[in-house]
């Protein structure tokens, strides 16, 4: 799905600016990109995507200060430190 989504808009950008028809075509293209992207249910993927970020976005930075930790750990010959133990939420 990622991939179709990617091409279509691949494809948009090109037309966009590729094109020689001319400021009406170039308007309706991008009055048809704005309903798409007003519409309701876009709208509820898009918070739905922003909230799924909220969420792990502490997990994500968690993961990468570890692993940066034991990449630090290894390349000054030290060990690393231990890691604190989570609360589950």
């Amino acid at each position: 799905m990622k991939g179709k989504i990617l091409l279509v808009v691949g494809l948009g950008v090109g037309y966009v600016l590729g094109t020689r028809a001319g400021r009406e075509k170039y308007d309706r293209m991008k009055s048809a990109v704005l309903t798409f992207w007003n519409d309701p249910r876009v709208q509820k993927r898009v918070d739905d995507a922003g909230d799924f970020v909220k969420d792990k976005a502490p997990e994500v930075a968690e993961f990468l200060s570890d692993g940066a930790k034991k990449v630090v750990s290894q390349v000054s010959g030290t060990k690393a430190p231990a890691k604190k133990p989570t609360t589950a939420k």
